[in-house]
């Protein structure tokens, strides 16, 4: 396997300083599947390169392992694992480039800090989806990528390409940006790792995408694949990513980041104006979806709020923050999502009166319960998009027909808009796990019948800018009771 990274600056040499590695000395590292080398092929003032190679022993790789059956043990050394860059490749990374991938450069820290124009060869990438999936992966990152498929046997074209890609990348970045976005995007092309994936991945993950994965258009791709597609480990990265990058949680239900609302014609009319005559910033869609729930509760009076599907607890720490909302439930049906909402809010060490007005529960907003009953309101934020559509009728009837609070909200993304996001392809909705996405003539439909079914009114508006075209990006839908449980008139 062999990566190399090549600059082409008038300090070159520095390149040394920050990987840590002088130009002038050929370095070996035993690995526990081989040998990993550093040398630098060409070390001029004005023209850098640094190679990696790493030297698999494959009878080690797989010694003491697998079945004793001749066929299967066979297999196991007749593989790509030590030609075609893989998991082993980003380890080796990792550990050779341990301190320039943290990016520490105590002797010259501004070389560190430094963005050096850069140019990446790795010429056996197994690469699944394709060369499109090193160019979904890596240009969002400001690599311009050169995916070059190999051929299965060029002297037999009719056989067509390999998976494999011969990767080319060229950018201006930081070199530990640079090792990090390899060292988690190598795998994630694989989508296969050498050795057992557990938690302890999640942790190399969240450490390695720090700064750049949660804001990343194919972040849960990212996740999934990095992580074996093991679901409550992709679940955990994700969330954990939110926390450590200080992202809108609602970002988890987004295909597209929040803060890039600017480029997916998302820009509030609300615009938050800077400080000493700064322009004014335009407010992201996850934040005016926020305040927009906040300023109907508001209006409807309710004092008490049961946030179905809270997830990470967003809207219950602003609904805290005003003390006219003195009792306050969370309810999700995934433990890891209220364990992240626990420590968002600091249950841990919050006030004893501030802490007595919220609750976090497990459960799910398909099944009647009665802990989320006698509240004056619910809030279902981008929650109703993910429920399968045969369970829609009983998502009605445990919110609407059970609990029956005197006012619901549900937010849910606007599918016409979807054609605004120049990452979304066409035909695809904004999450992977959108169950389906709402024209604003379906959720009429959907909104007026259940609240007749019910015994309420409905009110439908859009929130965020909205396109003469396609409408608005999110559609509200507020739906106030007008008779009683027993069908008596509530007003």
């Amino acid at each position: 396997m062999l990566l190399t990274l090549t600059t082409r600056d008038d300090a070159a040499r520095d390149l040394g300083f920050v990987l840590h590695k002088h130009p002038d000395r050929v370095q070996r590292f035993e690995q526990a599947f081989g040998v990993a080398h550093v040398l630098y092929p060409q070390a001029d003032d004005d023209v850098a390169t640094v190679a990696l190679l790493l030297e698999v022993d494959p009878v080690a790789l797989v010694r003491g392992k697998g079945s004793r059956d001749a066929a299967f043990s066979l297999a196991q050394y007749v593989n790509d694992r030590p030609y075609a860059a893989s998991s082993m490749l980003a380890v080796a990374l990792g550990r050779v480039f341990r301190t320039a991938m943290a990016g520490r450069c105590d002797a010259r820290p501004d070389l560190a800090e430094r963005a050096w124009p850069l140019e990446v060869h790795v010429p056996s990438v197994p690469c699944r989806g394709g060369a499109d999936a090193a160019v979904r992966l890596f240009a969002p990152l400001g690599w311009d990528v050169d995916a070059t498929p190999v051929p299965l046997d060029p002297a037999i074209p009719a056989w067509g390409d390999s998976r494999y890609v011969d990767l080319r990348l060229r950018g201006t970045l930081r070199v530990a940006d640079a090792l990090q976005h390899l060292y988690v995007l190598l795998p994630t092309l694989d989508a296969a790792k050498h050795y057992w994936v557990g938690p302890d991945e999640v942790d190399k993950l969240v450490r390695a995408g720090q700064g750049w994965l949660a804001d990343h258009p194919a972040r849960d791709e990212i996740a999934r694949r990095y992580l074996a597609h093991r679901g409550s480990l992709v679940a955990s990265a994700v969330a954990r990513l939110a926390e450590v990058d200080d992202a809108e949680p609602e970002a988890l239900d987004d295909a597209v980041p929040a803060d890039d609302a600017a480029a997916r014609g998302e820009a509030s009319d609300r615009a938050v104006a800077g400080e000493d005559g700064d322009p004014p910033a335009a407010v992201p869609l996850a934040r005016r979806r926020l305040d927009a729930v906040v300023e109907e509760l508001r209006a409807a009076g309710a004092r008490s709020v049961v946030d179905l599907g809270c997830g990470e607890g967003h809207l219950l720490g602003a609904l805290l923050d005003d003390p006219r909302f003195d009792r306050l439930l969370g309810v999700d049906v995934s433990p890891r999502a209220l364990e992240v909402a626990a420590r968002r809010l600091h249950l841990d060490t919050m006030p004893a009166r501030r802490r007595a007005r919220v609750e976090l529960v497990q459960s799910s907003v398909t099944y009647t319960d009665a802990r989320v009953a006698g509240f004056d309101a619910a809030v279902l934020m981008e929650v109703v998009e993910h429920v399968d559509p045969p369970r829609l009728a009983a998502l009605e009837r445990a919110v609407l027909g059970v609990a029956a609070p005197p006012t619901v909200l549900v937010t849910t993304p606007n599918a016409e808009h979807n054609v605004r996001y120049p990452t979304l392809a066409a035909g695809t909705m904004r999450h992977h796990d959108h169950r389906f996405e709402w024209t604003r003539a379906e959720l009429v439909a959907w909104a007026h019948a259940a609240a007749d079914r019910y015994g309420y009114d409905v009110e439908l508006r859009g929130i965020g800018d909205d396109d003469p075209e396609v409408g608005p990006p999110t559609q509200l839908a507020v739906f106030r009771r007008t008779t009683d449980t027993t069908g008596g008139e509530a007003r």
